[in-house]
């Protein structure tokens, strides 16, 4: 999800730490009454109709889940190779070719605009929101009022962002019950924050109105403006998967750049075996360490990180704008002989932890802490390390059973 100010808060919102008031979190339900009211009373003052600060904001409570989820970092971490399995799995890469046929026409005049190919747009629509089909489980205005009367440093930053999505709504472009996103706020096809929403959303369907909940043009378009201003060019590529010399302990991260002619020097060379020259300037990655695969990125791949801080996130769009176009995979295998989970199989997963006793609710293909707990528990009873992954290895052993 994009996040355009401040600078310093990370792209990947879901992850925000807060610290919060004890005042805020021992009386929830007063103080958030009170705290709307003086919101309401912002909002108008910035310009939003009284009728929209009203509508949007009248029900909202105290929401524990949305004050949990910013307090704390997620205790799991997820290896790239999970991630990648789960995100660019076959069933998306099938739909990004069927979206990027479907809408070849407008894709097309997209990239005329802003210079962003058009498997790129869609492969960001695809990780963001699975081509608009979830986009969230929280009203927005109410998560971000949950937020701001939460107290912390951020209180300011996340005022500012409710009163845009007011305004948003207030000026028409979006009708006030479409604002479905994120607990951090995030909303739309493309998941925008609402100060990002406002500077870089368009009208690429020309109908009057930014509407990148309902209108597909608008939210493609709009997410293409936002790359262009990240710093995409289509003339270079985001970058090459490449062979790393035997033995090398040069320069590396994504602060080290060079010309591809001095990686080439280096002793670079691409999956072909072909040594790495040119101009342009591209830094070199190893995600999964140095048995895993590498890779020499542009600043193209920054700007794809632009759009969520993470490393795993920037190569999951960009191997899926491969794939959609009919573009090889990764050659190098991840280091790990227990490989993740595609989401049908993660939803399969579930299913079979519940017929072998290890109960982790109705199977919904989303791996939370129950299902984590259950594959822990299979792990044990198997003589399995225990990890709590949605992995291979237990997959295998359940379906053996």
């Amino acid at each position: 999800m994009p996040n355009f100010a401040p600078r310093q808060l990370s792209r990947f919102t879901l992850a925000l730490p807060l610290a919060f008031g004890l005042t805020a979190l021992s009386q929830p339900a007063s103080a958030i009454e009170n705290c709307v009211a003086s919101l309401k009373k912002q909002a108008i003052a910035s310009g939003v109709k009284p009728s929209v600060a009203e509508n949007m904001l009248a029900k909202a409570t105290y929401d524990k889940k949305v004050v949990r989820f910013s307090k704390s970092q997620p205790e799991y971490k997820t290896p790239i190779w999970d991630y990648m399995a789960f995100l660019v799995d076959p069933k998306r890469i099938e739909d990004g070719k069927a979206r990027l046929k479907q809408h070849r026409s407008t894709l097309s005049s997209i990239e005329k605009r802003y210079g962003v190919s058009g498997n790129v747009v869609v492969a960001v629509w695809g990780i963001e929101s699975d081509f608009g089909q979830f986009r969230g489980d929280f009203y927005t205005p109410h998560a971000l009022a949950n937020l701001v009367c939460a107290g912390g440093r951020r209180s300011k930053y996340f005022r500012g962002e409710l009163i845009k999505t007011l305004q948003i709504a207030s000026r028409g472009d979006v009708p006030a019950r479409d604002f479905r996103g994120s607990w951090a706020g995030a909303f739309g096809q493309t998941q925008f924050m609402p100060t990002t929403y406002t500077k870089l959303a368009v009208d690429h369907d020309r109908d009057g109105r930014k509407d990148l909940v309902n209108s597909v043009p608008d939210a493609l378009a709009s997410t293409a403006n936002f790359l262009k201003d990240a710093g995409w060019r289509n003339s270079r590529p985001w970058g090459y998967e490449v062979k790393v010399p035997k033995g090398y302990s040069g320069p590396s991260g994504l602060k080290r750049r060079a010309s591809l002619s001095t990686w080439g020097k280096r002793g670079f060379a691409d999956m072909s075996g072909k040594r790495m020259s040119g101009k342009t300037e591209a830094a070199l990655i190893g995600p999964a360490g140095a048995s895993g695969p590498a890779f020499l990125v542009t600043r193209n791949f920054n700007a794809l990180r632009s759009y969520n801080a993470s490393t795993s996130y920037g190569l999951a769009i960009a191997l899926l704008s491969e794939l959609i176009v009919g573009n090889e995979p990764f050659k190098t295998p991840w280091p790990t002989n227990n490989p993740g989970l595609s989401r049908a199989q993660r939803l399969e997963l579930q299913h079979l932890l519940n017929r072998n006793g290890f109960d982790v609710g109705e199977a919904d293909g989303k791996v939370g802490p129950a299902t984590r707990a259950g594959i822990k528990k299979a792990e044990s009873k198997y003589g399995m390390p225990v990890t709590g992954r949605p992995a291979w290895n237990i997959y295998y052993a359940l379906g053996e059973r």
